[in-house]
């Protein structure tokens, strides 16, 4: 799954046929999330949730991006920082940063501090605001036709057809660090495709 590789290292062997495993409470669920509580509680909270409203989407392509070269859960736990100082990803405020926001970001020690990916969160938010339909249903318009719960980690794709072409398309509008594998996680993170594996109890979260 493109958005947990960082976390299939420490939660199991990566590229194994690892199945759901069962937690600390016997539910079994996509063994990533039993890396750590902070990916167990975002397991079971939040990924694979349709998101359907434009801030929302816009603060999960985001994070897929600030990902970027490193591990999801370094995301995870920076979140409430980054969260604050792009007023919850809100893209009417964000679009409205300079380039001293961005030279104000980049000294604060919480965040992920990477000149290129701040400023394409910035970029991004002025580029959604110019989607006539807005940022979530542009992204859903790419949702595939559902086929076969994963059984193994290694049935997950890190990338599909439909999230080339939605990062193709991203692109096209001006979007950046949205390549197909940060499309693709984006897609899981927000419902667009359900990856919980088949005997994960939170398999089926996409349809809530």
């Amino acid at each position: 799954m493109a958005d947990m590789n960082g976390a299939t290292e420490t939660a199991g062997t990566a590229g194994d046929d690892t199945t759901a495993r069962p937690g600390p409470d016997g539910l079994r669920r996509c063994h990533w999330a039993l890396g750590t509580d902070d990916e167990l509680r975002y397991h079971d909270t939040e990924w694979g949730l349709p998101v359907r409203d434009d801030t929302g989407m816009f603060e999960r392509i985001a994070l897929e991006g600030f990902q970027a070269g490193l591990s999801w859960l370094t995301v995870l736990r920076k979140r409430p920082a980054l969260r604050e100082v792009f007023a919850g990803f809100d893209p009417v405020v964000v679009a409205d940063y300079g380039p001293a926001d961005v030279e104000r970001l980049l000294t604060d020690a919480r965040l992920i501090r990477s000149r290129p990916k701040i400023e394409a969160v910035i970029g991004n938010a002025r580029a959604a605001l110019d989607l006539p339909a807005g940022l979530a249903d542009f992204v859903w318009a790419y949702a595939p036709d559902r086929s076969s719960p994963p059984r193994l980690v290694t049935d997950v794709p890190a990338a599909t057809p439909e999230s080339a072409a939605l990062a193709a398309a991203l692109k096209k509008h001006g979007f950046r660090f949205v390549g197909p594998t940060t499309a693709y996680a984006a897609m899981q993170a927000t419902g667009v495709v359900d990856d919980h594996l088949r005997d994960c109890f939170r398999r089926g979260a996409a349809t809530e």
